[in-house]
């Protein structure tokens, strides 16, 4: 019974590491990849409009505004360095991209006492709600097996998702999504 039970084990082992070595080969996540949508990115498209978020100051919101149109979704957090050091390239983004209808949301995995305060010491041109640690759970029915931060999720106008990025963005792979759109 061990020797089953002990093979058994080393078989979910296997199985968990080649699952999750094929996620890294099909999705590499140090580019922003463009793929066809799967039943779980729809499930995931669908859960992101009806998730549970803030606006800074604790008001319930809803996501389904941006529903029918392109969006670029970008998981971030207060405490990130890294996320927020490309806030200034999605604000310039959002306003290059504003007048092709491509909306940009900011989604902050954090709290929305730590949102609120660094919305007033730091300026973003694209509306940011709260989705406090729910947000992750949000950012893995996208891919984000990681948990990482920032992540970004790049929706067009009929629910497909066409790209994601684990990591900060590079502004010049993003335009050539957003350009395609």
């Amino acid at each position: 019974m061990k020797r089953i039970l002990a093979g058994l084990t080393v078989a979910i082992i296997a199985a968990a590491g080649g699952a999750t070595a094929g996620h890294w080969l099909m999705h590499d996540n140090d580019a922003e990849t463009a793929h066809a949508a799967t039943p779980a990115e729809r499930d995931a498209v669908a859960r992101l409009w009806t998730a549970a978020v803030t606006n800074p100051d604790g008001k319930p919101q809803s996501l389904e505004m941006f529903k029918d149109h392109p969006v670029v979704i970008n998981f971030w957090a207060s405490w990130c360095g890294p996320c927020v050091e490309e806030m200034p390239a999605l604000s310039q983004l959002h306003r290059e991209y504003a007048k092709k209808g491509i909306e940009f949301v900011g989604l902050g995995v954090d709290s929305d006492k730590n949102i609120k305060a660094f919305l007033q010491k730091v300026k973003v041109d694209y509306p940011v709600y709260v989705a406090g640690f729910g947000g992750a759970d949000i950012a893995r029915a996208f891919g984000n097996t990681a948990g990482g931060l920032p992540y970004t999720v790049v929706i067009d106008a009929k629910g497909t998702v066409l790209s994601t990025k684990l990591g900060q963005i590079q502004p010049a792979e993003l335009k050539r999504t957003l350009d395609a759109l």
